[in-house]
């Protein structure tokens, strides 16, 4: 191998969401319905943008409904296959609050997602400090519909959250948020997974793998 050896390595915003953070900001975002739809529009813009997966987090302030960060899947963007939304939109706030433990100081952050973390994901946001955790749906659909691999999760993956204070809500948005999966399911958009970067949505979606 004759490249030189990586030293550091960053990841930003795609410039679409980047040039459309005062608008988010400005949306109402006080209901669990305003906040998942939100992730529903990010994670389909992104995709149809070319950016990395069909997948947007944002980071709220549950008692304000102030937006503090938010994260769309950038792995095609940054060819970095651990950018996806939720650790995207996790640093992002960690890294504009100035702390690691984003439950610090009695904060109650909430973090929104278009399905359930992956299992990546799963820990990142075990860890983050995080109090709440809002996706729009969990289960299969998303493999089937996209033939991306999840990862394997543990069964009572939300007793897991819920032990460590990390209340689970799940739902809202759901019908939406599936919406979003099979019009990327249907494209000929990147599946990533390893070992199988190459192939197409439309191909990885048949469940032939």
């Amino acid at each position: 191998m004759d490249e030189p050896f990586a030293t550091a390595f960053s990841a930003s915003l795609p410039e679409w969401l980047v040039d459309a953070l005062d608008e988010v900001a400005a949306r109402p975002l006080g209901s669990v319905e305003e906040r998942t739809a939100l992730a529903n529009e990010l994670a389909d813009r992104n995709w149809r943008a070319g950016n990395g997966g069909p997948f947007a987090a944002l980071v709220v302030d549950r008692r304000s409904g102030e937006l503090v960060s938010v994260g769309v899947n950038v792995v095609l963007g940054t060819d970095l296959s651990a950018m996806h939304a939720e650790m995207m939109a996790l640093s992002l706030a960690q890294r504009r609050l100035g702390r690691w433990d984003l439950g610090a100081e009695g904060a109650e952050l909430e973090l929104v997602v278009n399905w359930r973390p992956c299992v990546m994901c799963y820990g990142a946001t075990m860890w983050s400090g995080v109090r709440a955790l809002t996706i729009a749906g969990e289960g299969a659909e998303v493999e089937e519909l996209t033939g991306f691999d999840e990862g394997p999760m543990p069964e009572d993956w939300v007793g897991e959250f819920e032990r460590r204070g990390i209340r689970v809500s799940v739902g809202v948005g759901h019908d939406d948020a599936i919406e979003v999966f099979r019009a990327f399911g249907a494209s000929d958009a990147v599946v990533y997974n390893a070992r199988g970067a190459g192939a197409a949505a439309g191909e990885a979606s048949t469940g032939d793998d």
